[in-house]
This record gives C-alpha cells, sequence and structure tokens, in this order.
C-alpha cells in the first residue's frame, strides 16, 4: 500500500534567462525554498540540462542528481513533450510546430521526425542513468484535424492514422522496455491521444504494449467534459505519472468548449491556479490511493489569471494536504473476534453447532 509521492514541480513553466529560473542549482532551492521535494525536468531547455549528455554519461547524471539532492529535491521524470509533439506532425502544422526542433532540421518534416524519433531515444537511456521508472512526452497527432470534422472522415482515415502512430512509436516504446521506463502520454487535446477511446486505439496499435503509459493530467478532462474519476477507474493499471492542474468549464449563451478562437482570459474553457477550478481533487486523490498509485504528484502551473509564482507556492501546500497516507489497518481491526477457519463454517451452518463443543 504505497502512498503518493510530492509535492513536486514540472519545471518547464518557470524555466527563464533571470535568477533563481536560470540553472538547475537556483531552480532546484527556489523550489525546495516552497516546500516542493521534486522536480520534473523539461529535457529540452539547455538551461537546465543537457541531453545528448545525459544519455550517454553516467558522471553528468549523478553531477544533475547531485546539484538536486543539495537542496533535497529529486528528479522524478524527464519531459520530452516538444520533442514528443514531433514524432507524428500533420502537414496543417508543420511550420507551426517548427520551433520545436532543432535549427538543423526545421522546414524539413521527415529530417524532423527521425530527429524528435533519436530525441525519444536519447530520453530512454537518459532516465536510466538517471535512475528514473517513468517518462512524460506527448503521442504528436496525424488525425487531429479531424476530430470534429466537415465534410465526413472517409471510411478509415483514422484507422489509417493510428496504424502510422503505432507504426512510429513501437519502436520508441521498445527503447524504453529495455531501460526499464514506462512511457507516459499526456492525454491531450491537440495529440490523436486525447481521451480514453483514443489512448486504448493507441495501445492496440502498438499491440497492447505494456510502456504505453498515462500521465495523468484531470485538467484536459474537464474541459472535455470526461468522467475524469471513472477515467481512474479504467485505467488505473497504466496510469504511471501525474500531472496536478486545474481547470474551469463556464459555458454561456456565445462561447463553450471550442472557445470561438478568443484569448485564454475570455474562454469558457480556461487553466486555472490549484484550488482555483473546478477539479475534485479530493476524489483524484482518493482515487489513486484506492489503485495504489505510488508515484508522483507534480504540479504543473498553467493560469489564465494568477502569477506563476503564486501559483508555485500555493500549489506546494495544496498537494501536501491532498496526499493520503495510506493506513495499514482497517478501522474497525479493534472489534476483530480473533475467528478461526472452524469458527467461519460454524458461524456459516456449515458445521453443526456443537461441535465447538465436542472439539474442545
Amino acid at each position: 500500500m504505497p502512498t503518493m509521492k510530492g509535492p513536486a514541480i514540472f519545471l518547464a513553466q518557470f524555466a527563464g534567462d533571470e535568477a533563481p529560473f536560470n540553472s538547475l542549482d537556483s531552480i532546484c532551492a527556489w523550489a525546495a525554498s516552497l516546500g516542493y521535494e521534486g522536480v520534473q525536468v523539461p529535457s529540452w531547455d539547455a538551461r537546465l540540462f543537457d541531453l545528448a549528455k545525459a544519455a550517454e554519461s553516467d558522471a553528468y547524471c549523478d553531477e544533475v542528481k547531485g546539484i538536486a539532492g543539495r537542496h533535497g529535491i529529486a528528479i522524478t521524470e524527464l519531459s520530452t513533450h516538444l520533442q514528443g509533439q514531433l514524432v507524428a506532425v500533420h502537414p496543417a502544422y508543420d511550420e507551426a510546430f517548427d520551433g520545436f526542433a532543432a535549427p538543423h532540421v526545421r522546414g524539413n518534416p521527415e529530417a524532423r521526425t527521425e530527429w524528435a524519433i533519436e530525441q525519444m531515444r536519447l530520453a530512454a537511456r537518459a532516465s536510466r542513468r538517471l535512475g528514473l521508472g517513468a517518462h512524460v512526452t506527448f503521442s504528436g497527432a496525424l488525425a487531429w484535424p479531424y476530430v470534429y470534422p466537415w465534410p465526413q472522415r472517409p471510411a478509415g482515415l483514422i484507422e489509417t492514422a493510428f496504424a502510422e502512430l503505432g507504426r512510429r512509436w513501437r519502436p520508441i516504446l521498445d527503447a524504453f522496455d529495455e531501460v526499464g521506463v514506462d512511457v507516459c502520454y499526456e492525454i491531450h487535446p491537440g495529440e490523436d491521444i486525447h481521451d480514453g477511446a483514443t489512448f486504448e486505439r493507441f495501445v492496440d496499435a502498438v499491440g497492447g504494449h505494456a510502456r504505453a503509459c498515462i500521465n495523468y493530467d484531470p485538467s484536459h478532462f474537464l474541459l472535455q467534459g470526461l468522467d475524469y474519476l471513472a477515467f481512474i477507474d479504467l485505467y488505473h493499471e497504466r496510469i504511471k505519472a501525474f500531472h496536478v492542474k486545474d481547470a474551469e468549464l463556464n459555458p454561456d449563451g456565445r462561447i463553450g468548449v471550442y472557445g470561438g478562437y478568443e484569448s485564454w482570459v475570455s474562454r469558457a474553457g480556461r487553466f486555472r491556479s490549484l484550488g482555483d477550478g473546478q477539479v475534485d481533487f479530493a476524489g483524484i486523490f482518493s482515487k489513486l490511493a484506492q489503485y495504489d498509485y505510488g508515484s508522483w504528484a507534480v504540479l504543473e502551473w498553467e493560469c489564465a489569471l494568477k502569477h506563476p509564482e503564486d501559483g508555485a507556492r500555493e500549489g506546494a501546500a495544496f498537494i501536501r494536504d491532498h496526499i493520503i497516507r495510506r493506513t495499514e489497518k482497517a478501522f474497525d481491526d479493534f472489534a476483530g473476534g480473533g475467528t478461526d477457519e472452524a469458527a467461519n463454517r460454524r458461524m456459516l451452518g456449515l458445521e453443526p453447532a456443537g461441535s465447538r463443543q465436542a472439539a474442545e
């Protein structure tokens, strides 16, 4: 009966060019000062981490762990959200996503895809050297332009898209399997894996691969109108990472789920700092404890209103207060009768009542 670890914080939204956000040492010191015990590291941000070096050097990985450890901080997972996105890109998004890639492959979709796949392989080796058991990423998307289509989708379009998505990801999943690390996909609009049904399609497309897992983030489910508590019941065996992020959906007569192309502040669906939105975190933490989730609870701060440093400060206490320390006994143990198998059989009428006296 493990107890969830945390609080931890995803560093992607905080990394910057000014101290304390411009180096791993200073950002870990900052996180520790707020009460965090772990950091999830964006593998693409050279100010904090060198992915290629980590993939090849135990000494560098020991240095990274040592820097974090000096502040009482653990590395929870590496993130390849940007690189994972580039494993599969529909041509409509080529120019928009080019900025995620290394300069030498921009403008060349085929080279960009190969670069992204190699980045994922580097992340597998780096995760092993860091002693990590899970990795967080995006799946990318080939079918997303057709999620709510007009005219209707032709027969077989989605099947073809997922077959190709599986073809690209299967060797990557095998590479992670070789080093004993789960690949946790963030179920997210804009990705081909954006709800439970699409996750099932993907798992089928990769042959039920055991390393195809989930980075659970309820904010994206609330904004879709999906039952995020029932999702845990359905997929808890595949949930190996957890982004703690809040959101709210306040539709009116003008704007609903799709948002009318408005800014984040003006949308009906908005991400919010922890406790400011509508997500039932008491229910989520209870469900995850029920199913023995023992990995990290990681704040992903995104909010249309609140300053990130305020959201980070409040988020550490919020997560800590929601983590449920698992009980080692039943609450009614005090009333136990100390019975045995023979007594059980008598209580069920399977043995005559007089057999107790005869046995004595």
